[in-house]
């Protein structure tokens, strides 16, 4: 003997408003899809496309002119035993590793003045982000004319110290620190980035702190810089992804149309030897191995960067 069971209207009652809900996601589903609908057939096409394009580019033997010759992994092997790509390499690293701790520095210590500058600090924000907005092609052009060996401002202002200044455009020992000293005219959105941090920290604790006595290097290193970590991290992994893509400036000052009196190796970036490949000597092939061994380099040491910040990243929330 089978049982029946009859739903009662209350269960009829409160079944309907479960089912309006779902609807009613799905139809803001849809409509949120087709609002993205440009983002995304924009990231299908030029972004996600190309980027897997190049992925099979870089196991062909390709020109521009002629249609891609399969060669399997003989790119890489080739880059494997290639100088020229070693010495980009070395020339990127060295300038990131150097360049990217010097720029969270000045940001954080600027971002520190600008806190205690009071009602002028809306002024200076605008005045250390302007450079910001500068073209990288004609900073690449600044470049060439504040670090003359001959006639440049650095060195005439070197000068009246009684310091004869290198030459910054032409001794390969000098080209990647004058570089490094010309990144800094941009430091505009990390100083702002850190400033915002820094308007967030609770004030109370700065209180606790003068009641016991710190020092403002105690308040620095004690409250400021832990409780700002995130914002810290932030910019200095961003920071590092653009100092290993470094390109423009570089490329304007030292291999720009017609440039040969300042071409030096000393200042070809491993973006910069890619693009030669590509766009110079037509090796497309080689060139899309060259950017995806960047992608790994770059994925690699991200990954790194955020295991790491696991140990000394703050997020309020924290359990620890």
């Amino acid at each position: 003997m089978t049982a029946t069971t009859q739903r009662t209207p209350a269960a009829v009652g409160a079944t309907r408003p479960r089912q309006a809900q779902r609807v009613n996601r799905r139809r803001e589903t849809r409509a949120a899809l087709l609002f993205i609908s440009p983002w995304i057939v924009g990231f299908l096409v030029l972004t996600l496309w190309p980027v897997l394009y190049s992925g099979y580019l870089s196991l062909t033997d390709y020109d521009v002119f002629n249609a891609p010759n399969f060669v399997g992994l003989e790119n890489y092997q080739r880059l494997a035993a290639d100088d020229d790509a070693r010495r980009a390499i070395g020339n990127t690293f060295f300038y990131a590793v150097i360049q990217v701790p010097l720029q969270v520095i000045v940001s954080l210590a600027l971002a520190l003045l600008l806190n205690q500058a009071g009602r002028s600090s809306g002024f200076f924000r605008t005045v250390f982000f302007l450079p910001r907005m500068t073209p990288p092609v004609a900073v690449g052009v600044l470049l060439l004319l504040l670090f003359n060996g001959q006639d440049g401002l650095i060195n005439e202002v070197l000068g009246w110290f009684g310091i004869d200044g290198p030459n910054w455009t032409t001794d390969s020992a000098w080209v990647k620190p004058g570089l490094i000293l010309m990144s800094l005219w941009a430091v505009g959105s990390s100083v702002i980035i850190l400033l915002a941090a820094l308007r967030n920290v609770p004030t109370e604790l700065y209180d606790a702190a003068r009641v016991d006595g710190a020092n403002p290097w105690q308040k620095t290193t004690r409250i400021t810089v832990p409780m700002i970590s995130g914002a810290l991290f932030f910019v200095f992994i961003i920071n590092s992804i653009d100092a290993l893509q470094s390109f423009t400036e570089a490329y304007t000052a030292y291999f720009g149309a017609g440039n040969s009196t300042y071409s030096n190796e000393a200042a070809e970036f491993y973006s910069i030897y890619l693009f030669r490949e590509a766009f110079e000597f037509l090796h497309m092939g080689y060139a899309s191995a060259l950017a995806w061994v960047l992608f790994v380099i770059i994925l690699a040491i991200t990954l790194v960067q955020l295991k790491v910040s696991k140990r000394f990243v703050y997020y309020e929330g924290d359990q620890r």
